[in-house]
């Protein structure tokens, strides 16, 4: 009798036993399944992201190019003559009126400050030394290189 409550229990425990094995091996494609799906999803946002950082990065480029292209006809159209004389000599006397009325300033702003340490006590020598800073000196170094360097570059170019 026990023999045969055994062999009922074991031949039920045997049956079951694919039964759990199955069931078990189904959750572990069910975890796999989503686990590759949350992947997917990752991937695709990062592709999603790279996407819209080469479009943004072609925007600005044509954005860029298209500035560009717009300040070459600005630059070029410039010093174009329009046919009317007055407009022209007004166009021309842009750019030096603008210098010198900038130097005119410069030199008065550095006068003052000059004649304000004089004032206050300082010796000439000290307050010459004192009133040329590193940028004066930068700023002149510009201006010659400005004006005689565009020369060679004129040379060159012609």
């Amino acid at each position: 009798m026990i023999e045969t409550l055994l062999g009922g229990l074991l031949g039920g425990a045997f049956r079951l036993a694919p039964e759990i094995l199955k069931w078990v091996d189904r959750k572990g494609e069910r975890s796999h399944e989503l686990s590759m799906q949350d992947k997917a999803l990752e991937f695709e946002k990062l592709r999603g992201a790279q996407r819209m950082s080469e479009i943004g990065a072609s925007a600005d480029a044509a954005w860029n190019t298209g500035a560009i292209e717009a300040l070459r006809d600005a630059l070029r159209t410039q010093g174009e003559k329009t046919g009317v004389r007055w407009v022209d000599a007004l166009s021309s006397s842009v750019r030096p009126v603008i210098t010198y009325w900038f130097m005119a300033l410069y030199c008065a702003a550095k006068m003052a400050a000059f004649v304000a340490a004089v004032t206050a006590g300082a010796g000439w020598d000290a307050a010459i030394l004192h009133s040329w800073t590193e940028a004066d000196q930068a700023l002149w170094a510009g201006v010659l290189n400005f004006w005689f360097l565009g020369r060679v570059f004129d040379r060159v170019r012609s």
